[in-house]
């Protein structure tokens, strides 16, 4: 007879519901530790079990609760974390459109709340607070553009983004882009500002398209194309994209210059270089090099000194422009992260503008829609380099066929470009244009 040690059956630890696992990966996410996109990551490779279907719920209903999240926090109406946490993602699922699983009824308490969401959602509220907009960011979307504006501003960036797509034109057509597109049964809508923009239905899996794979697209939202387009890339020419990034703008310089000339990456960050590089070789681009720098006073920097026809600066910013992208954000930053940007943003500024040659170009963007971070900022640059006047974008706009709806209204009492998320559909963005006197 067996002894009763060895008669205990080991028994599996109970499978945890949808919904908490959800509760608690919205913990995580609340923590606001990491960007969200990071903490997403990990969460699914903690979970290799999970499939398509899983990893789209937790995703969908996550990303609802942060877009979402000082609304859904008044509607949870909970203070202990464990309670919030749960009903911000029974809030999540419902607003992600996701089958709420049974569970979302544990007990008569959240069956009772859950019925009086209807009730609570049509009382009155403050509208920002209805947007998920924090009343730092909506003070300073009022004062930039007026309230009922910026109420506009704020409903935008509540909604999740398009999915738009620039055809890489060294390598294919805009219509051959589209055909081959459409026979894998993904549908690509011409965009009318720029003849190398597409925007794409639905969610498609386009890393697995044949245009992808081929380096024929670049994922790409089209303000962060019409930045790229106003650099006026020619042909030959000697172009800095000063702060690189990811590379997505200079990809495009690349392609406008139709892969001939010389066109430097700069980056302080080599990993975000070296997550550059797979695209670069996709693209089928040889006039680009990518350069990791140590610095503003790294000795290869001073080497380019008054050489390049034109220098981009895309300076590392709030952010605020890319809320559709990065919900996360907003809860992350405060007034005096902007501020500390500023001074950063100046010194970058100032010392791509030392590599443009007499006669060159320099436009400085953000996608910020505080205007600290833009206009009054080249104001600034301007007043002490007075060697660089300002260049309206109408003119560069016009001289590049950019065909901006005048309804965007895209620019600026300055004359420089201003993309805002409500008026144009794309990410917010800033620019201006910047000659350097002589020839």
């Amino acid at each position: 007879m067996p002894t009763a040690s060895r008669s205990r059956v080991s028994r599996k630890p109970a499978p945890v519901g949808r919904l908490a696992t959800l509760a608690k990966l919205i913990g995580n996410l609340l923590e606001f530790s990491a960007p969200a996109d990071g903490t997403l990551s990990r969460f699914f490779k903690s979970h290799p079990e999970m499939g398509a279907r899983d990893r789209h719920f937790y995703a969908e209903s996550a990303w609802a609760v942060l877009r979402n999240l000082s609304w859904f926090e008044h509607l949870a109406h909970a203070t202990a974390k464990d309670r919030l946490h749960w009903r911000l993602a029974i809030l999540g699922v419902l607003q992600a459109q996701e089958p709420l699983p049974p569970e979302a009824d544990r007990d008569s308490t959240d069956r009772i709340w859950r019925e009086g969401l209807p009730q609570a959602e049509s009382g009155e509220a403050d509208p920002f607070l209805r947007e998920s907009i924090p009343s730092w960011i909506a003070q300073a979307l009022i004062a930039a553009i007026g309230a009922q504006e910026a109420l506009a501003c704020a409903r935008a960036l509540r909604q999740t983004a398009p999915l738009d797509l620039r055809v890489n034109t060294i390598r294919a057509s805009v219509v051959d882009v589209q055909a081959i597109l459409s026979r894998e049964g993904i549908s690509a809508q011409p965009l009318a500002a720029l003849d190398s923009a597409l925007r794409i239905e639905g969610k498609p899996a386009l890393q697995r398209s044949r245009a992808f794979r081929e380096g024929l697209i670049e994922v790409q939202d089209l303000g962060s194309q019409i930045i790229a387009a106003l650099v006026a890339a020619r042909r030959g020419e000697f172009i800095v994209d000063f702060c690189a990034g990811a590379g997505g703008k200079t990809l495009a310089l690349g392609s406008a210059m139709d892969n001939t000339g010389r066109l430097y990456a700069l980056d302080t960050s080599a990993a975000r270089l070296a997550r550059f590089k797979p695209r670069l070789v996709r693209s089928g681009l040889s006039n680009v090099w990518p350069i990791a720098i140590s610095g503003l006073n790294d000795d290869r920097i001073k080497r380019l000194s008054s050489k390049a026809h034109a220098v981009l600066v895309d300076a590392p910013c709030s952010g605020l422009g890319t809320l559709r992208r990065n919900p996360d954000l907003k809860w992350r930053i405060g007034p005096e992260s902007v501020a500390a940007l500023q001074q950063q943003q100046e010194a970058i500024l100032r010392a791509a503008s030392r590599l443009v040659k007499p006669g060159g170009r320099l436009i400085y963007a953000t996608c910020s829609l505080l205007p600290p971070e833009n206009e009054a900022l080249v104001e600034r640059f301007l007043s002490s380099c007075p060697e660089f006047s300002r260049v309206p974008v109408a003119e560069v706009l016009e001289r590049q066929r950019i065909r901006i709806p005048s309804e965007w209204q895209p620019l600026n009492a300055a004359g420089d470009l201003m993309l805002w998320p409500h008026r144009a559909g794309s990410d917010g963005f800033f620019a201006a244009c910047m000659v350097r006197a002589g020839s």
